[in-house]
């Protein structure tokens, strides 16, 4: 078990590192809303850039969430049709809670499209909702390293390491996750207990 929570640890490291507390329910994983918006045409990168800029700066939640939706679009922009159509059978199978399916047609979606951010985003998912710790850490490492502004990843990275009561880990991850996009729901709640748990009380 050591040894196992020694690499989930190290993992969680080298995934921070790419660019009583509240135990986080897995309904708290941040994950897509269910409609999405077209995804914009152009340099998907500067649009990117754009809109991360624009999250920061959002006045209100209503208009974080438009913006959110429009990252969210450009991420599961897979410019693939063949993946596109196995991205909905995923959403199928896990609607009708068959986890295993959803997973091997997303190990078909990775393998064919390694690139694809949302691929490892939500497999890393379905491993979490399983307790499968060790291979959700290795996707959300994989999502890291090809989209470190991905506060879906960085907050479930947050919750893993809180899982395994990595508190200081988790508030990184969190703190991470905020810097990205300061309109998180629960997130900041996460962030307020585990500072008081690992930093201590202010005066």
């Amino acid at each position: 078990m050591r040894t196992r929570l020694a690499l989930l640890v190290a993992a969680a490291v080298t995934a921070l590192t790419v660019s009583g507390p509240v135990r986080a329910e897995p309904g708290s994983w941040v994950d897509a809303p269910d409609k999405l918006p077209k995804a914009a045409r152009g340099d998907r990168l500067k649009n990117l850039d754009f809109l991360f800029e624009a999250l920061k700066a959002a006045p209100d939640a209503d208009a974080a969430k438009l913006v959110e939706g429009r990252i969210w679009a450009l991420w599961f922009a897979s410019g693939s049709d063949t993946t596109d159509l196995l991205m909905g059978r995923v959403k199928t199978a896990a609607d009708a809670k068959d986890m295993k399916l959803a997973i091997e047609l997303l190990d078909a979606i990775v393998a064919l499209r390694p690139e694809y951010v949302e691929g490892w985003n939500r497999r890393a998912t379905l491993h979490f909702l399983n307790k499968d710790y060790a291979n959700a850490l290795a996707d959300l490492q994989q999502v890291l390293a090809r989209e470190p502004r991905h506060f879906g990843a960085l907050s479930g990275l947050g919750i893993i390491m809180q899982e395994f009561d990595q508190d200081k880990l988790a508030l990184q991850a969190f703190r991470r996750a905020l810097d990205v996009n300061p309109h998180l729901q629960k997130v900041p709640d996460y962030v307020k207990t585990l500072t008081e748990k690992v930093e201590g009380r202010g005066i």
